[in-house]
């Protein structure tokens, strides 16, 4: 990060748009103040869009005369239930892309305990400064011109902020009580900037962790994604756990964190294990896509439901990746996550995610490597990604083997796309023309046939075409004590 005076904070707000609010705010006689994670973002030298400017009075009253101001390019927006505006300013008049302006009068807040909506009445900057969420985010900048470029810092947020660290303005537990999404928040935060949490701060999280409960399914999902989409989520992932709102809000993957031991035999700790093969998904992948992440971190969660204990084996985790599958729609419904294709994507992925591994520790056929083609579909590459970070074994040697067996499967599949063979397994032979040569109606032994023709294809037992594949259809068909209907011609 980097130190300004002032004086440099008031050339880096030397733009149009500071200097027309400050003419605003001074015609209207009230205090101004750009605040929160746009001034953060100046210290940590990171481009922002997003300006929120706090008034001592009425925001909404100097967005209305900064349009009228501003004319036809600029858009006005007012929320008069919030007590807030937002002026959306074009590119040219900043320098490229849209700068949006949100107003708001400063204010103080009360809430009451079982919900996130406070009580609000106009205050003073300092109240305004109160009810901030952290301390690197409750710094303000006057915009007056008599104090134009000023810091306003009275929690030494910026202090904080050249150490790393997130902290609450106030006790944390006022914070947290006032807002629980603040929580995630705070991890967020802490796993975005790579920040320690200060030590009351987190003791407040663990203390305030319950109270996550009232907080939307769709807001905790948000926070997630953002943690899920760091460079490190990790991170974030072990703080969610340590403070005990992992338990609450993704109590599958929570489960994970235990190791039990017997006979002398223990099992690893398959919530560390998670959190390796994440963060091998984003060092093995240039852009891994948030929802090959997702998969990464639910591959496991069938393990506590699969575990059992087999004197001759020890531990076994059988279908769990079966057992995973079935809980991501329940998983993504509770989040406020897409049960749409995204949704579809990770429960294949987890469904998956065995299959490579089990072919990589055979001998590598090529009938296992096109039917696992087959199943997978389009989404080959990424399961492989993940069956690949999946590997985290201490011992060297069985690292080597897998890693290597999976470059073989990774060479046949190359192969098998180059053959066409995702074109050619469509059937010449659809399920319309079975229950037309049987007189079927849609049921079980119209897919029983369909499968037969698959599998005879998927093997190379018989080559995808008409004729074997009809001979086929007709000995498996009388086997299930199906009659053709002669009046059909092929």
């Amino acid at each position: 990060m980097k130190l300004y005076s002032d004086e440099e904070l008031a050339e880096i707000l030397d733009q149009d748009i500071f200097h027309q609010i400050s003419q605003v705010a001074d015609s209207l006689g009230v205090e101004c103040y750009v605040v929160g994670g746009y001034v953060r973002d100046i210290f940590l030298e990171r481009p922002s869009d997003d300006i929120d400017v706090v008034v001592v009075g009425s925001g909404i009253s100097v967005a209305e005369e900064l349009k009228r101001r501003l004319g036809r390019k600029a858009h006005l927006s007012v929320f008069r239930n919030f007590g807030t505006a937002q002026v959306k300013v074009p590119a040219k008049s900043v320098g490229g892309g849209f700068l949006e302006v949100e107003f708001v009068g400063a204010r103080k807040e009360s809430y009451s305990h079982d919900s996130r909506k406070p009580t609000v009445e106009d205050g003073t900057l300092e109240d305004d400064q109160n009810r901030r969420d952290f301390t690197i985010n409750a710094m303000a900048i006057c915009l007056n011109k008599e104090r134009f470029g000023e810091l306003v810092d009275p929690f030494n947020g910026l202090a904080d902020l050249e150490d790393g660290i997130i902290a609450t303005p106030l006790e944390p537990g006022i914070t947290f009580s006032d807002d629980p999404l603040r929580m995630l928040r705070c991890i967020r935060f802490a796993t975005q900037l790579n920040f320690q949490i200060e030590d009351e701060t987190f003791e407040g999280l663990q203390r305030m962790a319950d109270r996550i409960k009232i907080v939307s399914a769709e807001r905790i999902g948000v926070e997630l994604n953002k943690i899920m989409m760091a460079k490190h989520p990790s991170i974030g992932f072990d703080h969610l756990q340590r403070s005990g709102l992992l338990q609450i809000i993704l109590p599958e993957l929570a489960a994970l964190d235990i190791v039990e031991k017997k006979n002398g035999r223990a099992h690893k700790n398959n919530f560390y294990h998670t959190l390796e093969v994440l963060e091998n998904v984003i060092l093995n992948t240039q852009d891994s896509t948030l929802w090959l992440r997702w998969a990464a971190l639910l591959h496991d969660i069938g393990k506590t439901k699969s575990k059992r204990w087999d004197p001759t084996v020890g531990w076994t985790f059988h279908n769990h990746n079966y057992i995973g599958a079935k809980m991501v729609p329940q998983i993504f419904r509770r989040l406020g996550l897409p049960l749409d294709q995204k949704m579809k994507y990770v429960q294949k992925l987890v469904d998956l995610h065995m299959r490579p591994i089990a072919i990589a520790d055979d001998e590598v056929t090529d009938s296992a490597v096109r039917r696992l083609l087959n199943d997978a579909g389009e989404d080959i590459d990424d399961l492989m990604t993940l069956c690949e970070a999946d590997i985290t074994s201490k011992n060297e040697v069985r690292k080597k083997m897998f890693l290597e067996n999976f470059r073989m499967v990774r060479e046949k599949l190359a192969d098998l796309k180059q053959k066409d063979y995702v074109r050619l397994l469509q059937p010449v032979i659809d399920g319309n023309e079975i229950m037309e040569m049987f007189h079927l109606q849609p049921c079980r032994e119209v897919g029983i046939l369909k499968q037969t023709l698959k599998d005879a294809v998927l093997d190379n037992r018989v080559p995808n075409e008409r004729e074997p594949l009809m001979q086929l259809l007709r000995e498996k068909a009388k086997k299930m004590g199906m009659e053709e209907e002669r009046d059909i011609e092929h």
